[in-house]
């Protein structure tokens, strides 16, 4: 009852960070919801806000931006890809890669998809222009 009369009378922004309309207009972007409950906003906004922090954390304590004391793209990233928990993120926290190498793999799969043989040609190509 507490929390409910702390966010009732607008003190929500010491409980949470995240805006609470922006949450609301998230969550009711998917089809199967039709009306928030404050308490499932409250606690959606709450929970996402965790999550970040503990993602953040985890990617800070992980990552390479410790010597540098940042928390980079890179760091995000690699765990995306490297932590089990976090593998859901790897489409949406894809690693950088120069345009140029992604043209290349673009280029290189048309290829594939219309010849198979060339498959050694392009392997060579691709240790090329590591950044």
């Amino acid at each position: 009852a507490e929390m409910a009369a702390a966010r009732l009378g607008g003190g929500e922004n010491r409980l949470v960070s995240l805006p609470l309309s922006r949450i609301r207009v998230i969550m009711k972007s998917s089809p199967e919801v039709s009306s928030i409950n404050q308490d499932a906003l409250f606690l959606t906004a709450k929970a996402t806000e965790l999550f970040v922090q503990y993602l953040a954390a985890y990617s800070y304590k992980h990552g390479r931006g410790k010597e540098k004391n940042a928390l980079t793209y890179t760091d995000l990233s690699h765990t995306a890809e490297e932590c089990e928990t976090f593998q859901f993120l790897a489409d949406i926290l894809p690693k950088k890669i120069l345009a140029s190498k992604y043209l290349k793999m673009l280029e290189k799969e048309k290829r594939d998809g219309e010849v198979r043989d060339e498959d050694d040609e392009d392997e060579e190509e691709e240790d090329e222009g590591e950044a």
